[in-house]
């Protein structure tokens, strides 16, 4: 007989304390009035704010007492009325959001949020289900999804599998640690019980235009650092390049795996040459992955499609569809064409959670077996299903057809303008390029600075929100914008709202004293004290 556990006497005595707990209310209670009033009213202040949203700035600088009252809030001891509650997420934060839900934000590929996909969160918040697995409809829902995405980019669907994550961050780093799985298999050894320590090196491959998360998981995956690849003038992977760095490590001993292409960079919207490094990649024996986290639904554009041929033939794919299909944020997929690798990398069943398939609860897929989330939150698949029933196919290609139209406009008033140069452009949204005065043609470091200091004059202004990149050694603003309802005047606006920051600068005489202190900030190694995420990084 096992042992036997008892409460602790002190304990069991005041558990039959004279208390009746079905009496008493808990702390969250809410009667169903006081939902539904407190319901319509937060919906109905929330779309007059969605309304005003275009008219007003597209980000408010957060003020020192708004700031202050934030980081010095203390929890109350008995607790604050719902009404009390609600009204100080109105007051304190509501005002002071990232801006991307306006359509002027441009900075980052944070797109607005359709409405239909908000109220699909609150709908998925009210079924309050976790989307680990079994015989319930949350889990076909992300089923669904998973196979429409697919069925989107053209990837093939026989034997792939997937699963929804929160961002393009991890659907890229969970692609990369089924390819490693799949890698260490390959070359003699298994990496669930043996881990990487003393076994040769599995070396990762990726664009030197290639996100930053690439990176990131590499590290995190104890990889080390991944080989960045030569991009062209085009901004697409160097296959030679590419070739060559593999011939080289080889021979150093160690083990390539992986390439890491890009269907879209953030950066300029490259897509690099997929069919090439699909063969590449075919011929030796390695593992291709596709971070098509912004630029992949690009495909759906039939004047694109020919960027796209090879993205079939990935061993892998990062889409976000909390970018180009105006989900709301906290939706990503990663997919994977030899589908069993899911689980092979990452199922593990405790005794407590075993049950047997296709019995009662118990379902045939689980999700909690194709990723390390135990607890999922199911509201992802919602809002991205909802979403994608609400546009229907021809619907998201002129989704994405209005976006690619509306950048190439972006190009034709930055190149009709005196003051405005073209840097870079790719096949889709990313526009980058800068303010050059008369006074400063030739003068490439003043025009870094200068344009650095447009750059915060911008965000902080309200009339537009760019972000700014390198682009071999000059300073670029950097335009992506991908609300659904953008349009013309909006493009102009954002036109507009550069030129006329330019011209302030110019005509103030004054050195960009701003952009002064960041550059020196970033030679020193020094960050400034309120940012601690590059902008360039951050979408």
């Amino acid at each position: 007989m096992g042992p036997v556990i008892s409460p602790d006497a002190a304990c069991r005595t005041e558990s039959h304390a004279a208390v009746d707990y079905a009496a008493a209310p808990s702390p969250f209670s809410m009667d169903d009035a006081a939902f539904r009033g407190l319901g319509h009213q937060l919906v109905d202040t929330l779309a007059t704010y969605l309304d005003e949203l275009p008219t007003g700035p597209v980000y408010r600088p957060l003020p020192d007492q708004i700031r202050r009252e934030l980081e010095v809030m203390s929890l109350s001891a008995e607790g604050m009325r719902p009404e009390d509650i609600i009204e100080n997420f109105l007051r304190l934060v509501l005002p002071y959001g990232r801006g991307q839900n306006h359509p002027r934000f441009a900075a980052f590929v944070d797109p607005a949020a359709s409405k239909l996909s908000m109220l699909a969160a609150f709908a998925s918040a009210v079924t309050n289900t976790s989307g680990t697995g079994g015989d319930y409809a949350a889990i076909y829902v992300e089923r669904t999804v998973i196979r429409w995405l697919m069925e989107l980019i053209g990837f093939p669907t026989g034997g792939s599998d997937g699963v929804l994550l929160s961002g393009g961050s991890d659907a890229n780093r969970h692609c990369l640690e089924v390819a490693r799985y799949w890698a260490a298999r390959v070359n003699g050894w298994d990496i669930r019980a043996e881990g990487l320590h003393g076994h040769p090196r599995l070396t990762m491959y990726m664009s030197a235009e290639g996100h930053s998360c690439l990176e990131k998981a590499a590290f995190t995956l104890g990889l080390g650092a991944p080989r960045k690849v030569m991009a062209g003038p085009d901004f697409r992977m160097d296959v030679a390049d590419l070739r060559a760095a593999i011939a080289a490590d080889r021979q150093a001993g160690h083990r390539p795996f992986l390439v890491a292409a890009n269907a879209g960079s953030v950066k300029t919207g490259a897509i690099d040459p997929l069919g090439a490094l699909a063969g590449l990649c075919r011929d030796e024996g390695l593992w291709l992955h596709v971070d098509g986290a912004y630029g992949a639904f690009g495909v759906l554009d039939p004047r694109l499609a020919h960027w796209y041929r090879g993205l079939e033939q990935a061993d892998s794919v990062a889409l976000d569809p909390h970018k180009w299909l105006a989900v709301a944020i906290g939706c990503s997929c990663a997919i994977v064409r030899q589908g069993s690798l899911l689980q092979d990398t990452y199922k593990l069943v405790p005794s407590y959670l075993s049950l047997p398939a296709g019995q009662g609860f118990a379902g045939e897929v689980w999700y909690s077996h194709r990723s390390a989330e135990q607890t999922r939150d199911s509201g992802r698949a919602l809002k991205a299903l909802w979403n994608m029933q609400q546009a229907g196919r021809a619907g998201l290609a002129d989704h994405v057809r209005r976006h690619i139209d509306l950048a190439r406009y972006l190009e034709y008033l930055v190149e009709a303008s005196g003051d405005l140069e073209l840097l870079a452009t790719g096949p889709l949204t990313a526009v980058c390029f800068r303010y050059v005065p008369a006074g400063l043609r030739g003068d490439e470091a003043g025009l870094n600075l200068l344009n650095q200091a447009i750059t915060m004059d911008l965000q902080v202004g309200g009339r537009a929100f760019l972000a700014g990149t390198d682009i071999r050694g000059r300073y670029a603003l950097r335009s992506c914008a991908l609300h659904y309802a953008l349009d013309q005047g909006h493009v102009r606006a954002i036109v507009d709202a550069v030129t006329d920051a330019g011209h302030r600068r110019v005509r103030s005489g004054a050195p960009p004293l701003a952009a002064a202190r960041l550059a020196g900030d970033q030679g020193s190694g020094q960050a400034s004290p309120r940012v601690e995420e590059d902008a360039r990084c951050a979408s």
